[in-house]
């Protein structure tokens, strides 16, 4: 990577200005070189997603994704954005009122079953101990929420435990959900529970190298490297995602 690149903090984005820690990650080298993070997940959303629309999303990081989602609903919609990691939340937070989204409300929060406080350590794995932190834990429940449309997990390996704390919402909206599986061994489980609730669901897998990307750069920096995603409808609903595999 080019070390002037690396050393610079703030990009202009696809979608706004990005401003983040200079960190050895998958999101901050695509922000760097690309100009944009997973635009394969945005092109995928784009197709339903509506303005006036209330969405929550868990594992914002800088908010490359979060910066789409509030123009995609307007003024009129919500985002709800949780990142529980502290210093990650401070530069999502910078990056909300540097491109002036007013629509968009931050959440210091983990989400997941019930509410409460632990150590970052016991909720993802190979996080270095010197970066530990304590974080709070909240569910989708307890936000109070008066709609929601699409329920966004970039955490991997946290729907079942999410989906667990969005029982009563899920039931009521009945929300797209799009999710990052964990691993292999977990990945039935969590369709499982999806299906459970009374939901289809489609695989989808976005490669990281998006060849018509922002900054205009040929070489693909991620070869081979995409993420094995879900897309999710209520069964009762007309949306369909025929294009994809339905597993």
């Amino acid at each position: 990577m080019n070390a002037a690149k690396t050393s610079q903090r703030m990009w202009n984005t696809r979608y706004g200005v990005i401003n983040a820690i200079s960190a050895d990650s998958l999101v901050v080298r695509s922000l760097t070189e690309l100009g944009e993070w997973m635009e394969q997940e945005l092109d995928l959303l784009s197709t339903f997603v509506e303005e006036g629309q209330t969405i929550v999303e868990f594992g914002a990081e800088y908010g490359a994704h979060t910066l789409w989602l509030s123009r995609a609903v307007g003024a009129k919609g919500e985002v709800h954005t949780a990142e529980p990691r502290r210093l990650v939340f401070q530069q999502l937070c910078a990056n909300l009122a540097l491109n002036g989204l007013l629509n968009v409300h931050t959440l210091p929060v983990w989400l997941g079953r019930q509410s409460g406080l632990t150590q970052l350590t016991e909720l993802i794995s190979g996080i270095d101990e010197a970066s530990d932190e304590r974080v709070r834990i909240a569910n989708v429940d307890s936000l109070g929420l008066e709609a929601l449309h699409l329920l966004k997990i970039n955490q991997p390996g946290t729907v079942e435990a999410v989906l667990a704390g969005a029982d009563d919402i899920v039931r009521k909206h009945r929300p797209v959900i799009y999710l990052r599986l964990g691993t292999a061994e977990h990945s039935f489980g969590e369709i499982k529970a999806i299906k459970d609730l009374g939901y289809r669901c489609w695989s989808h897998m976005p490669y990281l190298f998006n060849k018509s990307n922002y900054a205009d750069l040929g070489d693909n920096i991620f070869p081979g490297r995409a993420f094995q995603n879900v897309i999710a409808a209520p069964i009762e609903g007309r949306l369909a995602f025929e294009h994809l595999h339905e597993i």
